[in-house]
């Protein structure tokens, strides 16, 4: 489990929590960030506003777990919204443009927590959007893993369900499952040997 640093001079830092599809990558986001509002600190959340799956406002975990956010279209938005704020939360990080991992520069050396979630790899495996950029310049990494649903091992993978090419594609259980990288690459092999 994550315990908050504690520090005595206000400085900012960048944390981020990634992982697979259905891992608790929101889960643990809304944790941190409603242990920083019991904190009395000032905290404001953002996601892209093309996640809609649950709610059109709320972020909201896979187990219905939900905190009040803020629907950006873009991440300068972000550093616009953000006076006065001790916590910064980004969710979904992967779907923002090439400028989130500059955005949560300029708020972490402006003395602001930042804790972004999101997917690190894509329906393929590879690195997703802008989460590799934001992997390396973050203070505290945390990799969540969720359940294979092939042979009940360590899931670090989102395997697609559904035959689309488009490398985001919103969709839940009826379009991915996580897998283990041995069931992903069986997964991978299947669709290859049936196209």
């Amino acid at each position: 489990m994550f315990i908050e640093p504690q520090r005595n001079i206000k400085t900012g830092w960048i944390e981020v929590i990634c992982g697979s599809m259905f891992s608790g990558k929101t889960e643990e986001l809304i944790r941190r960030l409603k242990r920083a509002i019991i904190a009395k600190q000032k905290v404001e959340i953002f996601k892209p506003s093309i996640d809609t799956r649950y709610d059109e406002n709320d972020v909201v975990s896979h187990n219905s777990n939900s905190i009040a956010s803020t629907p950006v279209t873009n991440a300068q938005s972000i550093l616009l919204l953000s006076n006065d704020i001790d916590v910064v939360g980004i969710d979904e990080a992967q779907f923002f443009d090439d400028q989130l991992p500059q955005v949560c520069q300029v708020l972490a050396n402006k003395g602001i927590r930042v804790i972004i979630a999101g997917l690190d790899m894509d329906f393929k495996g590879q690195p997703f959007g802008t989460m590799p950029a934001l992997l390396a310049m973050a203070e505290y990494v945390t990799k969540v893993n969720a359940i294979c649903m092939k042979c009940g091992g360590i899931a670090s993978h989102s395997f697609r369900l559904i035959n689309e090419d488009a490398t985001v594609l919103l969709g839940e259980k009826e379009s991915y499952e996580p897998r283990c990288r041995k069931c992903f690459n069986e997964g991978i092999r299947e669709e290859m040997f049936n196209d």
